[in-house]
């Protein structure tokens, strides 16, 4: 394959993947004008994100595991398709539940464009140039950082539907090049499909998710024995066991778990959802910035650019220097300056000044944690016919980190009645996180070691 065909895939991949990222935080601005339009409160509304999460984390692995049966090609176009309609069904949506249809078909669409665009680059790119390529793909989530936001704020005086009408002609461009440029993939009919793995993973996300949404950070020990919190948090609890069981008798199962076996992907996963955890702080930048400068709210939300134009620039970078220095060694580089971020952001956030480079260091951070590095220690321990399947392991593990990290973040704020106090101690937790972090990632393996590992599956 040519060099130019090689790059075409990858500006279609990373298209994809970035206009998945996007609706991920381009509805932030509409959230005010959907809920005056369908005449919803603040918590009915907050489900626009939620469900979206939701659905993506149910469709990375389900549309992994896909991929890997049928191949890369049919499963990519089928989940910008999926995205396609729940776009089309958002815009059209004459109620609010339809909207939330809407947005549940994107997030399931959007779910399998990440897994399956990664184990395409570990299918397509040499071992010396996946680096560069999975760089590029994880510099989407500065990109979509910075430009959801704004583009959001831009088409929104248009009406909030034009958020979700440009995915439209987006998606057709895709599907028409991917059907053209794509190499044709075959069907694998060694693999099955592990729908009862599916069925409980999918219960066991929604209970989770339910549950954690419906926490009040503010009044976290009391919300907790709520009815509508309590349930579906034991729910998640039974479940978690009940999915591994199902997982380890399963010959193809959804969720790799037979992965778990190996020392480097145990580690990987601990690392993932500190990931999380740390991903989930940095929404509350914004919440710090006000208490700690006193800024007005479109000022505060202004704090958390240093972190994701870092992400945006740093990503590839990080990319390039994997194929050179290998990915333990950047992923505890990089982990450290993020120690150093969160040490400031909750120690002297009251300086300006600070405030900037902390984001920045923290960004450094993220670039290594959530980029390529992972992606690309997962594509080296998983078997090729099932590299999809260990990405969006990945995924899935990051999220729960998030979902996690965003109720117990709140809570340490909340537990200190919002004051500076408890969004600096929430901070100097992630540092801890962040720590623990740095003494897992020295126990991967080193460059040479990886290349003995790929040596072997060639």
């Amino acid at each position: 394959m040519k060099l130019t065909e090689k790059n075409r895939i990858l500006i279609l991949l990373f298209i994809g993947v970035f206009m998945g990222s996007l609706d991920i935080g381009i509805v932030g601005p509409a959230l005010p004008g959907i809920q005056t339009y369908f005449g919803v409160n603040s918590r009915a509304v907050s489900w626009i994100f939620t469900i979206y999460i939701l659905f993506f984390m149910i469709g990375t692995p389900s549309m992994a595991k896909l991929s890997d049966i049928y191949g890369r090609k049919i499963v990519y176009i089928l989940d910008v398709l999926i995205f396609a309609v729940g776009s089309i069904i958002t815009v059209t949506s004459f109620s609010f539940d339809m909207l939330l249809l809407g947005r549940a078909v994107q997030g399931m669409g959007a779910g399998g464009l990440f897994p399956v665009a990664n184990a395409f680059i570990g299918d397509t790119f040499p071992p010396q140039k996946r680096g560069s390529a999975l760089g590029i793909i994880s510099s989407v989530w500065g990109l979509s950082g910075v430009l959801g936001p704004v583009l959001g704020g831009l088409l929104l005086s248009y009406g909030w539907q034009w958020l979700f009408v440009i995915n439209i002609p987006i998606s057709a461009a895709i599907i028409i090049e991917s059907l053209k440029i794509f190499p044709k993939g075959s069907k694998d009919g060694a693999i099955s499909f592990d729908w009862h793995g599916m069925l409980v993973l999918s219960l066991f996300v929604a209970a989770l998710a339910y549950g954690v949404n419906q926490i009040d950070t503010s009044n976290f020990t009391a919300s907790l024995t709520s009815i509508y919190v309590w349930p579906f948090l034991l729910t998640a609890v039974v479940l978690l066991p009940v999915l591994w069981k199902v997982e380890k008798q399963t010959p193809h199962p959804v969720i790799q778990v037979n992965l778990l076996k190996k020392r480097e992907i145990k580690l990987l996963t601990n690392i993932s959802i500190g990931t999380g955890l740390c991903q989930a702080a940095t929404i509350f930048i914004p919440a710090l910035a006000v208490a700690a400068l006193s800024f007005s709210t479109p000022q505060a939300s202004l704090m958390v650019i240093p972190v994701v134009l870092t992400m945006a620039i740093g990503a590839p970078l990080i990319g390039k220097l994997l194929d050179k220095f290998g990915s333990r060694n950047l992923m505890f580089a990089g982990t450290a300056v993020m120690v150093m971020g969160f040490y400031i952001m909750g120690s002297n956030a009251s300086s300006f000044y600070s405030f900037i480079v902390a984001g920045i260091l923290i960004g450094v951070g993220m670039s290594t944690a959530i980029g390529s590095p992972p992606r690309y220690i997962m594509l080296v321990e998983s078997p090729p016919n099932e590299r999809a399947t260990g990405q969006a392991f990945i995924n899935i593990t990051t999220s729960v980190g998030q979902l996690t990290g965003g109720a117990l973040i709140g809570a340490i704020i909340g537990s200190q009645g919002g004051t500076l106090a408890g969004h600096e101690s929430a901070f100097m937790a992630m540092t801890a996180v962040s720590i623990l972090m740095l003494a897992l990632i020295s126990g991967l393996k080193s460059r040479r070691q990886q290349s003995e590992t790929i040596e072997k599956q060639v």
